[in-house]
């Protein structure tokens, strides 16, 4: 590979942990029972978007092939509504998750070379990896960065919320 292709790994793994970074501020800014409250009428709480956002980035271990989701019993988050879900969410305890999650994929990150990144992910087969390359590890980073960018700007209505207070 080239030092070009490395760059834009590395720029891509920089967003994403730039979005960490500013969800965990986020997360730290207000008192917990702010979290408690819906993002919007008939929406999800922050509480339970924390959830989902561990849920769903515990869920690259299997796709990279690092391993078993950390937090399994968090899974539920990843496909399910809040309406849908009984598991009692506690956020000091997701926030504690979050931080060891992102600490242990960032340091399996470090370890990958870009030829890691360019490879397919688990949940596509070698048969339709070669008709579409694109479908690689890389790619799911960059889906799931943008993913954590989506559900940010949902949490904005908290920080609105909470200053009216």
């Amino acid at each position: 590979m080239n030092e070009q292709t490395t760059q834009v790994i590395q720029q891509i793994i920089t967003f994403w942990e730039a979005n960490n970074k500013n969800i965990t501020t986020f997360f730290n800014k207000h008192a917990d029972e702010v979290y408690a409250k819906q993002v919007a009428p008939g929406r999800n709480s922050g509480i339970y978007l924390m959830a989902h956002l561990v849920a769903v980035s515990d869920g690259l271990f299997p796709i990279f092939g690092l391993g078993e989701r950390l937090y399994p019993e968090l899974e539920v988050f990843a496909g399910e509504s809040e309406t849908n879900i009984t598991y009692p969410a506690n956020l000091t305890e997701l926030k504690a998750k979050w931080e060891a999650l992102n600490a242990k994929l960032a340091a399996e990150f470090a370890k990958q070379t870009p030829e890691w990144w360019l490879d397919r992910h688990l949940n596509v087969s070698e048969a339709d990896f070669a008709l579409e390359p694109h479908r690689n590890k890389l790619n799911v980073l960059l889906s799931r960065a943008s993913h954590e960018n989506y559900h940010r700007g949902q949490l904005v209505f908290l920080n609105e919320q909470s200053a009216s207070i």
